[in-house]
């Protein structure tokens, strides 16, 4: 691995050097003078369809080179999520945002990335595959959306763009970026539940050709219906361009994120007292039920990053990029689970519970660069629009846990057994009654951090697309990719005594690396300019230690003889952009099959496990009219655990032929607004997700016992109204109908409760 490592360092300081140099180059002659099209700075929020540069139009498109033809003309479901509609539902988090697009289920705190985001794509966890402005974004977060411009969500197997995944699809974070015109955007919002929430958006042009923008957030407030979790968080987003308008631009740009919680691990199962209480198998206790201790538990994630993007226009249809970016991040928290501890005890008539931790340390390095040479040519009558590009990346992942032992903590009742074990690992008290817990129980004890183990995961991509214009009617696109995926590292473990970690044990990993080529190929009939119907077909590889559940974890000896799991999709559909580009709607429907997982590790390894979900898919973004916005569609999906791993007995899985977990069978939103008088508009959102299964896995829990998550709908509220031509105010109600429902589960400790309902007021300033 050494020369490998010095290999990938070498290329990675040459690819850099290489963009640096670009931003020397003289502009060529002749060379047209070209600003990217940017987002909308309209005072105007509610024209969604659209973004206005220099008094043109244009469809709101993918930021990512690779996309090589427009949406219209790309043979595969992506939605993009505007800035307004971010703005518009007062989404805060990357789950507010994606509450907006159906199809997307967010997972419970379990598979490697607990108190993180873990998006669940068309099935698959796709905690791994969300990017900031093309290049991946690693590390366990919770991610803010202060900074961002626009959200996109690709489906279907997409490795082709993403290089490693889990085969469901990618989320692209789209950041704001400096703009050639001066403007100052400020927001103060107050609310119910102590909300209160700063944000500022200014933007400098410094000089005909270059520009400063500064976006800071400042925010703090409690959740609603969960009076014990509260948060306060701040974050900053620097960017300086300089050669905007011109042929050689330099992007610099600086990303902060400071925030710290309350973590919440919701409320038990039934497998906690033993007795199933509901039909959904969570636990009947008041949704309001907080099980964590303010004397211990916290959750702090920081990111930091550092970016550096330079673009070279060689003509009017040839360009080059490189961009680099550094960053840290850190998921540190201990957090109560209500489903650890052991089981519940019923004492002198009710039950008890002693509490159970889950923490993690993990701090998270990432050094990547990604070159892209995008351009258009000819071929007698046959265009061709393409994307070659060169991605190398290293990331450094450290974990370690905490121990947290009690010497001091609510008393448990005279008759409660403590077994000798758990007086070992979490010490003597701490307990609390399972239908009425207090988040006040005083905690005194022992906390120490364990020994960390790390990994280290290198990866080279090499990949290439082409829209083909075969004629004004037919558009072949292809795309091929092919990666190096390695991982090394050690793993370090120690056992703790009365909080106290002894002798360290150190085991090297295996080294582990695989090679895999991912394509795609899809055609486009167009009957008319502004519409498209398609056929794709595209692929995906996960290798072992993400099919795992946890990122960039080095592999276990049995992992590291294994192949990738591979996932095919097959997609047709329809896209239409009307009324001039002011209304996009689309509709899918598709199939993916996962295939090769593990089923069987001995005496022999067999890789035989299949995972299908077929669906349809409909979406709906823009004006109908220029008063009436819409935003929104609906999924259905059919999911099917084809063959599972075997039992402990060698048996078959008992959950074959079963709906797989996160994956609800019919969900739908539409968040509408109509402008009723000039300076007045009314709306709201409309969510409805089905029954939602939460885990796989054999045995107790979410396996065999099928804990699901039940349908829900939710409404929200929305109004605004312009004081005058710089200020507005904006009222949204979340979950205007105070429905109680839970938001996921992961099926085998606990299920997430949803927030209840809360009022916002925001004022908003234009200038």
């Amino acid at each position: 691995m050494t020369n490998r490592a010095d290999a990938l360092r070498s290329l990675l300081f040459a690819s850099s050097a290489a963009g640096m140099l670009l931003a020397a180059a003289p502009a060529l002659a002749g060379d047209p003078v070209v600003e990217t099209a940017g987002p909308q700075q309209d005072r105007e929020a509610t024209t969604l369809g659209t973004v206005t540069v220099t008094g043109e139009r244009a469809r709101r498109e993918p930021q990512s080179p690779e996309f090589v033809a427009p949406l219209v003309d790309t043979p595969r479901s992506v939605t993009i999520i505007p800035h307004q509609i971010i703005e518009q539902t007062a989404a805060t988090s990357l789950q507010d945002i994606l509450r907006t697009s159906p199809g997307i289920t967010f997972g419970a705190g379990e598979g490697g990335q607990p108190l993180s985001d873990r998006p669940f794509i068309r099935g698959q966890s796709s905690g791994n595959n969300i990017f900031v402005d093309g290049i991946r974004d690693t590390g366990g977060q919770q991610r803010e959306v202060f900074n961002l411009e626009q959200v996109e969500v690709i489906k279907g197997a997409d490795s082709v763009y993403s290089g490693r995944g889990s085969g469901g699809g990618s989320i692209n974070l789209g950041s704001k970026v400096p703009r050639l015109q001066n403007f100052s955007r400020y927001s103060v919002g107050l609310g119910t539940d102590s909300y209160l929430r700063g944000t500022v958006d200014q933007n400098w042009a410094l000089t005909d050709n270059s520009a400063l923008r500064l976006n800071l957030m400042a925010a703090e407030g409690d959740v609603p219906g969960r009076d014990s979790v509260d948060y306060d968080k701040w974050g900053l987003g620097l960017s300086y361009a300089i050669g905007l308008g011109q042929a050689t631009t330099l992007t610099a740009s600086y990303y902060h994120l400071d925030s710290n919680q309350m973590p919440d691990y919701g409320i038990p199962l039934f497998t906690k007292i033993g007795t199933r209480t509901t039909d959904s198998g969570i636990l009947d206790v008041p949704y309001s039920s907080f099980y964590g201790l303010s004397d211990r538990d916290y959750l702090n994630n920081t990111v930091d990053s550092f970016t550096v993007a330079v673009e070279h226009r060689f003509s009017e249809t040839l360009r080059i990029r490189n961009v680099t970016r550094y960053s840290e991040t850190l998921n540190d928290y201990i957090v109560t689970n209500p489903g650890d501890g052991g089981a519940a005890q019923f004492v002198a008539g009710e039950w008890w519970m002693k509490r159970g931790t889950k923490t993690r340390w993990n701090p998270v390095d990432t050094l990547a660069n990604v070159t892209d040479l995008t351009g258009a040519f000819s071929t007698g009558s046959i265009r061709h629009n393409f994307n070659v590009g060169l991605e190398l990346a290293r990331e450094k992942n450290r974990n370690a846990a905490y121990s947290t032992y009690t010497t001091a903590g609510s008393a448990c009742p005279a008759g409660f057994v403590l077994t000798t074990a758990t007086l070992n690992s979490l010490g003597a008290g701490d307990c609390t009654r399972v239908y009425a817990p207090n988040t006040g129980d005083s905690w005194t004890g022992v906390i120490n951090r364990g020994p960390t183990s790390q990994s280290t995961t290198e990866t080279v991509g090499v990949y290439a697309f082409d829209s083909i214009n075969l004629t004004d009617r037919l558009i072949l696109n292809l795309g091929l990719r092919w990666d190096s995926y390695s991982v090394e590292g050690v793993n370090r473990s120690a056992t703790a005594t009365a909080g106290v970690y002894g002798a360290v044990t150190e085991t090297q990993t295996p080294s582990a690396d695989w090679d895999f080529v991912n394509y795609q190929i899809g055609l486009v009939y167009k009957p008319t300019s502004n519409t498209s119907v398609y056929a794709s077909y595209s692929t995906s590889s996960t290798p072992p230690t993400i099919a795992a559940g946890d990122q960039n974890t080095a592999p276990t000896a049995a992992q590291s003889i294994l192949d990738p799991e591979e996932t095919t999709s097959y997609e047709i559909g329809a896209k239409a952009s009307l009324f001039h580009d002011q209304l996009q709607l689309s509709a899918a429907i598709f199939r993916l099959d996962r295939e090769n997982a593990v089923t069987q590790t001995t005496p022999v390894v067999v890789q035989d496990g299949e995972v299908r979900v077929q669906g349809l898919e409909l979406g709906v973004s823009g004006n109908i009219t220029p008063e009436w916005q819409v935003f929104g569609g609906y999924t259905w999906m059919d999911s099917e655990l084809i063959k599972g791993a075997l039992t402990t007995g060698g048996l078959p899985n008992p959950l074959n032929g079963q709906r797989l977990a996160n994956t609800p069978e019919h969900s739908f939103s539409l968040f509408t607004t109509y402008r009723v008088m000039p300076k007045l508009s009314l709306g709201g959102g409309l969510y409805y997700v089905s029954d939602s299964f939460g885990g796989n896995q054999g045995g107790a829990g979410g396996g065999t016992n099928r804990i699901y998550a039940p349908e829900y709908t939710r409404v929200d509220l929305f109004a605004s109204y312009e004081i005058n031509d710089t200020a507005s105010l904006q009222l949204n109600i979340q979950n205007a109908g105070d429905e109680e429902y839970i938001i996921r589960t992961n099926g085998v400790h606990h299920a997430d409760v949803a927030p209840a309902r809360q009022a916002l007021l925001t004022l908003n300033l234009r200038y």
